[in-house]
């Protein structure tokens, strides 16, 4: 079943579409990178990343959160099957943000050259990477912390620089549609774009909603999903609507993704987003 925040998508099937990866033909082209992300808001690149070290991470992520009792005993940590158990909030914390968040590990993923220098040639300048980072993993069932991202577009949280900044959704590990991937409304950038320009959107930091069916009608537009495979990722402009699904994987597998910001040097930078990702951040 289809669902995010508990809305079953499938309920209306004309409101449901598929995301259209980038062809291999197209990927050394960057004008008809530009053009496509101008018409679709998003590229999907499959295979963009070495899906072994992608692997590599998922495996240092979940063998580190180990100690908080996140783990199901006797399972590889690389599975990520989830412990029936509550964990150690409290360790859960202090591995997360003040170990791996911090982490050479995780800034050399986020650094590494398909990456920073793949969006330096995208962009054609020196690029700067939001050192605010956000790293999430979610449970089967899951409530509270870690549930499905409701409807957003990234730029509402990004008022203080560029409107310009791009963002990278990596999945780390598989995430086939049962484990919760992320969901973008079609054409949703377009329509923000325009009100944007005229001011009829001021929205606050702040979700737009969690009822996804809804939103598809009121914008009478699809939602269009993935099942996505290590080593693909997803970059998509600051204006794009999108939102995360439940996971609702039965072998107890978590979802493990992580979000980035890259944008060009020369261009006004969001001075709150310069500091390590924290869920009392305020943002």
């Amino acid at each position: 079943m289809l669902t995010s925040n508990g809305y079953v998508l499938e309920e209306t099937p004309s409101r449901l579409g598929v995301l259209e990866p980038v062809p291999m033909g197209e990927r050394g082209d960057r004008e008809a990178l530009w053009a496509r992300l101008r018409r679709d808001g998003y590229l999907y690149l499959t295979a963009h990343l070495d899906p072994e070290e992608v692997l590599e991470f998922r495996r240092y992520y979940f063998e580190a959160l180990d100690r908080a009792g996140l783990i199901a005993e006797g399972t590889d940590p690389v599975d990520g099957i989830a412990a029936p158990d509550d964990v150690d909030r409290a360790s859960y914390r202090r591995i997360l943000f003040d170990e791996i968040v911090p982490g050479a590990q995780y800034e050399a993923l986020c650094r590494s050259p398909r990456i920073a220098e793949w969006f330096a040639w995208l962009l054609g300048d020196d690029v700067h990477l939001h050192r605010r980072k956000i790293i999430r993993h979610t449970k089967p069932g899951e409530r509270g912390i870690g549930t499905a991202t409701q409807a957003h577009y990234d730029l509402v949280y990004l008022r203080e620089g560029s409107d310009r900044v791009l963002s990278m959704w990596i999945p780390l590990g598989d995430i086939p549609l049962e484990r919760g991937g992320l969901a973008y409304l079609e054409g949703s950038h377009r329509r923000v774009m325009a009100q944007e320009a005229a001011g009829e959107l001021r929205h606050p930091a702040a979700s737009i909603t969690a009822d996804l069916p809804a939103l598809a009608d009121e914008h009478d537009a699809r939602w269009l999903v993935a099942g996505y495979a290590a080593g693909d990722v997803m970059v998509h402009s600051a204006h794009i609507v999108h939102a995360g699904l439940d996971n609702v994987d039965t072998e107890g597998r978590m979802r493990l993704s992580t979000d980035i910001r890259y944008q060009r040097m020369s261009e006004p930078i969001d001075w709150r987003w310069q500091n390590h990702w924290h869920l009392d951040d305020g943002l």
